[in-house]
């Protein structure tokens, strides 16, 4: 972690006038990811090619020096992993010219291990879903992180409540356009643990909150690890009443990108839970 700063307005003003488009696109996202690896920065702005990964590793650099971005916690893949072992956040400067306005922007925080993982989980999936964007057909209309994708609505009772997914998109093709929230499982919880955050979605949509708003109700796409995880997530949320079912999706990690982006998930569970 670098050691926070205080930028003044003068200071800013002269960051700013040095910023460049492929400056002002890496911060845009890390803004949006919350965190992001050099690898999946390099792969979303740069060419994959020595001298591609030779510019990615000059820019962040640039942009670490600056003070715009800061290196969070260990390298991932160990010394030899270079930037590209790196994960990034954003510094103070960088959150004063892109991130939303506060009072007090503040420097990243180093998360644990597990959610780093988890955090760096979601970046791929939008480092995904952007590569499959750049060879046609698709288009990614948004892509929220937390807590930017995070709902607030009234359950029973008028209770207040907050609904948590780790992502919300929107993707595009020729004749559909879909949204989603993402749930990214790293098969560390329970069962219990599962039917109970979907029936908080269920919540969600009973209090039509979403729909007044966008429309529609998004798909609930929970992404895991692997088949034997999937089987035991659609075995949790097939319980769930059938007009609730219906509201959820399961997908590999190594699917969820391509599975998105062609409409293979807006299908029925029952189909889908036979192919398991």
């Amino acid at each position: 972690m670098s050691k926070r700063t205080y930028i003044t307005a003068a200071r800013l003003a002269a960051i700013r006038a040095a910023i460049r488009p492929i400056d002002w696109a890496l911060l845009s996202d890390v803004e949006r990811l919350n965190l992001a690896s050099g690898d999946q920065l390099s792969r979303l702005h740069f060419q994959d090619n020595a001298n591609g990964r030779r510019m990615a590793r000059l820019d962040l650099l640039s942009l670490v020096e600056r003070g715009l971005i800061t290196r969070i916690g260990r390298q991932i893949g160990g010394r030899r992993a270079g930037s590209k072992g790196f994960v990034y956040g954003l510094a103070i400067a960088g959150r004063r010219l892109v991130g939303p306005k506060a009072a007090r922007p503040r420097e990243p925080w180093t998360p644990n291990s597990n959610n780093l993982k988890h955090a760096l989980a979601v970046s791929e999936l939008y480092t995904q879903l952007r590569g499959i964007e750049e060879r046609g057909d698709f288009t990614l209309e948004r892509f929220d992180a937390e807590p930017r994708c995070w709902r607030t609505f009234y359950g029973p009772g008028g209770s207040r409540l907050i609904l948590k997914p780790d992502a919300y998109a929107v993707t595009a093709t020729t004749d559909y356009i879909d949204s989603w929230f993402v749930e990214v499982d790293r098969s560390t919880e329970s069962a219990t643990r599962i039917s109970d955050k979907a029936k908080v979605y269920c919540r969600y949509w009973q209090s039509g909150r979403e729909q007044a708003s966008e429309g529609v109700f998004p798909t609930v796409l929970f992404i895991v690890p692997d088949t034997k995880r999937k089987a035991q997530l659609i075995d949790v949320l097939s319980r769930l009443p059938a007009d609730q079912w219906q509201l959820f999706r399961v997908a590999t990690a190594e699917s969820a990108a391509q599975a998105m982006t062609t409409g293979e998930l807006i299908n029925n569970n029952q189909q889908e839970e036979v192919t398991i």
